[in-house]
């Protein structure tokens, strides 16, 4: 009475059965790769920040890549900053998701290099083509403290590095850039400050990045094994069904009654 299944529609519903089953398990295995990319990286981040401050050029120097390790690793320098070659970083979102800017400023050290300081973010104009109002830099030497962040490029963030910009205004922070508009040499990655506050607020303190959700990840992958169990199972009740539904139609055949179409 299993004969049926090797008929045309049984054998394309099994084919697509044993397809499901593998693509479900990768979706699953796939979800729960990113749950433990998520966690290992909330795990960086809360060490990194807790991490006891260490001078930036301690960990970096000119052409240096900062290495995932070093991400969010809480920083200082000590130096003089350069506002005349102060510029803004477009198409940034504030705390809540408002688009302005950011607003990277040359602090340059005592030995002449220097560490670029993203001071913050601050509000756009009417006209966004326009250098927005930005606070003072403090003046003199100042020491800051932040967190030490991997030069940005446009396959890592995402952002077309475009040209034509207005004067004074960059996409992406990134100390080659940054080095060949400056003609100084300029530590690799930049500093995203956390201290000292600034006066009145502005520019606006960028808030530490979150690591204490995880996301979904993990449940997203259990409901893929689910699903993936639940192919098999589905399948042998449509074939019992089947066989039990052709089953009494042959008995309501042989006894003469009018047999009911079986279903699918």
């Amino acid at each position: 009475m299993y004969r049926f299944v090797l008929t045309r529609q049984w054998v394309c519903l099994t084919l697509i059965a044993l397809v499901l089953i593998p693509a479900m398990i990768k979706l699953g295995f796939w979800q729960f790769h990113r749950h433990e990319h998520r966690v290992a990286q909330n795990q960086l981040i809360d060490a990194n920040l807790r991490a006891k401050p260490v001078p930036m050029t301690e960990i970096t120097s000119p052409g240096h890549t900062v290495p995932r390790a070093d991400f969010w690793r809480a920083v200082t320098a000590a130096g003089t900053y350069d506002t005349a070659h102060e510029v803004v970083v477009r198409m940034r979102t504030s705390g809540d998701d408002k688009v302005g800017f950011h607003v990277l400023t040359p602090l340059v050290l005592g030995d002449g290099r220097v560490v670029l300081v993203n001071r913050g973010w601050v509000p756009g104009g009417d006209d966004p083509r326009a250098y927005p109002p930005v606070p003072a830099a403090p003046a003199g030497e100042v020491t800051v403290t932040g967190r030490l962040k991997a030069d940005e490029t446009s396959a890592g963030s995402g952002i077309k590095d475009r040209k034509g910009l207005p004067d004074r205004q960059v996409m992406l922070i990134n100390s080659a850039q940054q080095a060949e508009y400056l003609g100084r040499p300029v530590l690799g990655g930049y500093l995203e400050l956390t201290a000292p506050d600034p006066a009145d607020g502005s520019p606006e303190i960028i808030p530490e990045p979150d690591h204490d959700s995880i996301g979904a990840h993990m449940a997203y992958a259990v409901q893929w094994w689910l699903f993936a169990s639940a192919v098999p199972v589905g399948w042998v009740i449509l074939v019992r069904r089947e066989k039990r539904d052709r089953e009494e139609a042959a008995a309501k055949a042989e006894s003469g009654a009018e047999p009911e179409p079986a279903t699918a």
